[in-house]
């Protein structure tokens, strides 16, 4: 003890030259020293602090949280100054934070990491969109836990498979009776007869009395058959079928939890969801409050409803990694024939956005070619150019009803066919859902005043470039060689909105 003591007195009077700053930060944090940390920081310039943060081991100081709040608030403010990116894994520290108002009654926690919220959202401001992302899905799933209560049945209110067994019961008796009757009306030697005898011809030769008993046998069957009682089964299906997809969506957020804090299994699932929920609102309105959303008098300015807007697409493309992603992989990984196929699980996934993007394009532009042929209006001129962003901007407002089923069957018939050895994708009903889910939000992302676009640069191995790349958190961090990518980048006239995921490493 008295030894670590010795060492934070020197580090204090060490010089403050870059080549020291992380040794210095590390002896200082590991004595819980976090303020005289933050001083050491804050004496060097914003790019001494950018050349040495990459080295930060930024988990330990998020553990420090709350301690350690100005020793974060010093590295990410320096680094905003200084205009760079190193790389470094920043959301640890915000799901730290989530962690900590998931199970901390602290009524002074806001106040000692509001600064440290606003700098993040400054640092990075997908964490905003990340957050709200997050908290809707264990919304969500909180809900679905609430499912599985008792089901209506024809003697008031039962358990789901008492009900579904009552139903089946009910169904066998009747195909018991119907093959019962079947057999009394002779028509279960139907099989034996000669197709000639169903032949069109021999049809429109029936007399009066043989179309009158064939309308009798038919109607004796149907009677049997078709029961009110009997079309309870598909609405219990759905009910079944609705509560394993909640049961699934709550497995996944646990195991997603689960990275945050391991003991998690031991506590009641809706208990662990709701308190991540409410971290990750309190979270939420740390950042809000550093925002300043309307104008002085209180209506939002257009470009304010444009950025907002623009937001929210932007938003909505990044829950597809956060969301759609995770899920679709699991589906995959669940799969025999891609048990070991890691690599290609990534690049099917990844392959779906690209080809939505495209499929959704070449479906706008062959919409807008069928309206000036069906008027007569060349698309170059003036009017054309008007009637275009007119239809461009009705298919927009549409663009969360507009049937897609083609283009997505299109995007899953492309994947398919290319790797036509891996049959199990024709039937994965998971991949079906991304693949719609995907091709739902890039006919949004098309379809605006100007388009969204991917960035298709996907050239390997290229030095990492903070702008358009971030980092996943499995990759090499002592290499700054793009090896591949995870996830492409999302780009508004030639600005990068949405950073593509990339995995670096040696060559």
């Amino acid at each position: 003890m008295r030894d670590s003591g010795d060492r934070i007195r020197r580090e204090r009077t060490s010089p403050t030259s870059p080549r020291m700053v992380l040794r210095r930060v590390l002896v200082l944090s590991e004595g819980r020293q976090f303020r005289e940390a933050a001083a050491v920081l804050q004496k060097l310039n914003c790019n001494s602090v950018a050349a040495v943060a990459a080295d930060l081991p930024l988990d330990f100081l998020a553990e420090g949280l709350p301690h350690s709040a100005q020793l974060l608030e010093t590295l990410f403010n320096k680094l905003i100054t200084s205009g760079q990116r190193p790389n470094m894994n920043a959301e640890q520290v915000v799901w730290q934070l989530v962690k900590l108002f998931a199970s901390h009654e602290d009524p002074t926690l806001k106040t000692k990491v509001a600064r440290l919220t606003r700098i993040l959202v400054d640092y990075q401001p997908d964490f905003h969109r990340m957050l709200s992302t997050r908290k809707k899905a264990l919304e969500h799933a909180i809900q679905g836990l609430g499912c599985h209560g008792l089901t209506p049945d024809a003697s008031g209110l039962t358990h789901l498979h008492v009900a579904i067994k009552a139903e089946l019961h009910r169904h066998i008796d009747a195909y018991k009776n119907a093959l019962h009757r079947l057999d009394e009306l002779g028509l279960a030697a139907a099989s034996s007869k000669k197709p000639v005898d169903a032949s069109h011809q021999r049809l429109l030769s029936l007399h009066h009395s043989d179309v009158q008993q064939r309308l009798i046998d038919n109607k004796t069957l149907l009677t049997i058959l078709d029961k009110p009682d009997l079309k309870q089964l598909r609405p219990l299906l759905d009910t079944l079928s609705t509560r394993v997809q909640n049961d699934k969506e709550a497995l996944f957020c646990v195991s997603q939890l689960k990275r945050l804090q391991p003991t998690c299994e031991e506590k009641p699932v809706a208990a662990l969801l709701m308190s991540f929920a409410r971290g990750c609102g309190a979270l939420l309105e740390l950042m809000q409050a550093s925002e300043s959303p309307c104008s002085s008098d209180g209506y939002h300015s257009e470009p304010e409803q444009d950025n907002d807007r623009g937001k929210d697409l932007v938003g909505r493309y990044a829950s597809l990694y956060y969301q759609n992603r995770p899920r679709a992989l699991e589906a995959l990984d669940s799969l025999p024939e891609l048990a070991h196929a890691t690599q290609l699980k990534s690049k099917i996934l990844f392959s779906v956005v690209v080809l939505a993007f495209r499929t959704c394009r070449n479906l706008r532009d062959a919409k807008l070619k069928e309206t000036f042929r069906n008027l007569h209006l060349d698309g170059r001129t003036t009017v054309g150019q008007t009637l275009r962003d007119d239809v461009i901007r009705c298919l927009a407002a549409a663009a969360d009803t507009y049937p897609l089923g083609e283009a997505e069957h299109q995007v899953k018939a492309l994947v398919c066919d290319t790797l036509k050895e891996y049959k199990c994708l024709e039937g994965c009903a998971t991949l079906r859902r991304y693949i719609g889910d995907v091709t739902r939000v890039a006919w949004l992302l098309v379809n605006q005043l100007p388009a969204y676009e991917l960035d298709t640069d996907f050239q390997t191995p290229i030095r990492l470039k903070p702008e358009k790349h971030q980092r996943h958190h499995s990759a090499d961090r002592t290499s700054d060689m793009v090896k591949s990518y995870l996830w492409p980048a999302l780009v508004l006239q030639n600005v990068c909105v949405y950073k593509a995921v990339v995995v670096t490493g040696g060559t």
